[in-house]
């Protein structure tokens, strides 16, 4: 297909793009090797190289293209801010904190920068950001998203050093900010999930007696901040496996098989009896197993997954899943303080986020209870406290043999694109326990809402 491309660099990467975005990934990989792009110095068409290879989840590749961009002259605050986050990712916290600040200098109420930097490690009394964020949040546009921004990273660092009222005023703030910019409906949601579960009967989720060949995957899934980086970290210390980050690629199959352009909706959950699974299975296969580099198993780890759990088992018997099990208080509250992104606007509001923490309960039991012993649920607290009696049990369901070191993450040198990006670069530790005690007062509708 490439040789039928033209050389112009920035459309190749275009149609790279839209190839990814149609589940393509092969294809979209194949355009990204293309001849004309191997030499070139261009900077911006380097930088859309970097960014279409991070969003095909190869960090290193990223990085070393954000870097021949950076030497090709590039320095926007857009260029400087990705290069920023793909230093993150691959653990270069000291040239990442460089160009966040060039970030901020440029441009003093740009957010996100603050934000990122502020995460970068914990502040002290001594030496924070506190004064400069109060300059910042003076200057910014009210109601803006990098308002929002800025207020996360205030409470993040008013919570470090212990200021808990000042920093639930800030966290209340920047969650109400970016909420108003988000279009959300719980009580669709409630309904999409209803005829879900009515429509995905034990008899729908059998699957056929097909075997995929070839390397198979191992599904992790939960709710956002439940411990699934952990987990990763955790399996992809074994020789026969490979962490493959988050891939959107079972979804972009689902699209194609169902012929709609939205992964879950209620279009979708109509035509699921229709739907050709061992093709979905087998498509899905087809554009991930090169992910496993010759180990046996490659960990798909995408959390929301777990609203299509049953239908990933239909398609792809051979497969594994793991489900991450946290505190209902725990994981709501790191997700109501993490600032996630556009695609989970339920984390921006009480309410919404009880309801989707109840939908996601109540989805992951019927699973449970329409293809019993499908789904192996691994308890966060269990992972942090017995790491290596954990780990034993989640590799016995594997099918693959113990062997030493599994349980220690500091092991894993591999890239890591989630929000755990510094946690599990630290041995496996329980500080993560009962954080929002700090707040109980204040959170006490939303704890009267997941603990019934």
């Amino acid at each position: 297909m490439s040789r039928n491309l033209p050389s112009d660099g920035s459309l190749i990467v275009d149609v790279s793009d839209a190839l990814r975005q149609l589940g393509e990934t092969l294809a979209a990989r194949h355009c990204l090797d293309h001849p004309a792009l191997a030499g070139t110095n261009d900077g911006n068409v380097l930088m859309q190289m970097a960014i279409a290879r991070k969003l095909l989840g190869e960090h290193p590749e990223a990085l070393a293209l954000f870097n021949r961009a950076a030497a090709a002259g590039m320095g926007t605050v857009e260029f400087r801010f990705e290069r920023a986050q793909e230093l993150i990712f691959n653990g270069h916290m000291n040239e990442a904190e460089a160009e966040l600040r060039t970030c901020l200098r440029l441009t003093p109420t740009f957010g996100r920068a603050a934000l990122a930097l502020a995460r970068l490690r914990r502040q002290t009394a001594e030496s924070n950001h506190l004064d400069d964020l109060k300059h910042r949040l003076q200057a910014v546009g009210q109601g803006t998203e990098d308002q929002g921004a800025l207020e996360f990273a205030q409470y993040k660092e008013l919570e470090d050093i212990g200021r808990y009222d000042e920093a639930w005023g800030a966290l209340k703030r920047g969650n109400a900010i970016m909420y108003a910019h988000q279009r959300h409906d719980p009580e669709y949601a409630w309904h999409l999930f209803d005829s879900l579960i009515r429509r995905c009967t034990p008899q729908l989720l059998q699957p056929a007696e097909v075997v995929h060949e070839g390397p198979q995957p191992i599904f992790i899934i939960g709710m956002p901040r439940s411990g699934t980086t952990l987990l990763d970290r955790v399996l992809g210390n074994h020789s026969q496996v490979v962490s493959a980050g988050e891939l959107d690629d079972f979804g972009l199959q689902l699209r194609w098989i169902a012929d709609h352009r939205t992964t879950l909706d209620e279009h979708v959950v109509q035509r699921l009896p229709d739907l050709d699974y061992p093709e979905l299975g087998r498509r899905y296969l087809a554009q991930t197993q090169w992910r496993a580099q010759g180990a046996r198993y490659f960990i798909d780890k995408l959390p929301r997954n777990w609203m299509v759990a049953g239908l990933i088992r239909r398609a792809l018997p051979q497969a594994r899943i793991l489900n991450l099990v946290r505190d209902p208080m725990d994981v709501c509250f790191s997700n109501y303080r993490a600032l996630l992104g556009e695609a989970f606007p339920w984390s921006y509001e009480l309410h919404a986020l009880a309801e989707h923490y109840r939908q996601y309960r109540r989805v992951m039991e019927h699973w449970h209870a329409a293809m019993p012993g499908q789904i192996l649920d691994v308890p966060y607290c269990e992972l942090t406290r017995d790491p290596e009696t954990m780990a034993r049990k989640v590799l016995d369901y594997c099918g693959l043999e113990w062997e030493a070191g599994c349980a220690d993450i500091t092991r894993n040198k591999a890239a890591v694109a989630t929000l755990s990006m510094s946690q599990v670069r630290e041995p496996i530790h329980t500080r993560f326990f009962e954080e929002w005690r700090h707040y109980e007062e204040q959170l006490l509708p939303l704890q009267q809402a997941v603990t019934t």
